[in-house]
């Protein structure tokens, strides 16, 4: 498991570079204000936007999470903490204020970069009034 690449996927990469050319900056791998060792991918700081590239093995996509046979136990226990692991950080994240976007690593890279311009848009844009 220690050379499982845990930065700067190939997903990760391939939205990071739609956004810049876009024209919009962000932080990478910035750590989660008050939990240690876990990290938001990409980062909007002023807008509080937290953006997380899941991969499907590890955070239990629905539609590609497989199941080791060997060691079955100990994996399924691993998966299920990473997968409650995840809920409680966009918990924590949501009541700071933030706004927190998961995408699986089989999206489509466009159609992320997509909904995070969205989201950034309708954050910074001023409410209309009635």
């Amino acid at each position: 498991m220690s050379r499982q690449g845990s930065r700067d996927t190939a997903p990760e990469v391939a939205v990071r570079r739609l956004l810049h050319a876009s024209g919009l900056r962000y932080r990478v791998n910035v750590p989660v204000p008050g939990a240690p060792r876990r990290t938001i991918d990409i980062v909007f700081g002023k807008a509080k936007i937290a953006i997380f590239m899941d991969g499907c093995f590890w955070h239990g996509c629905p539609q590609h999470a497989t199941q080791p046979k060997a060691n079955a136990e100990w994996w399924r226990t691993k998966l299920d903490k990473n997968m409650a692991r995840d809920r409680e950080t966009t918990d924590q994240l949501r009541s700071a204020g933030w706004t927190v976007l998961r995408f699986w690593e089989h999206e489509s890279a466009e159609d992320v970069a997509r909904q995070i311009v969205a989201t950034l848009a309708s954050r910074r844009s001023p409410p209309s009034e009635s």
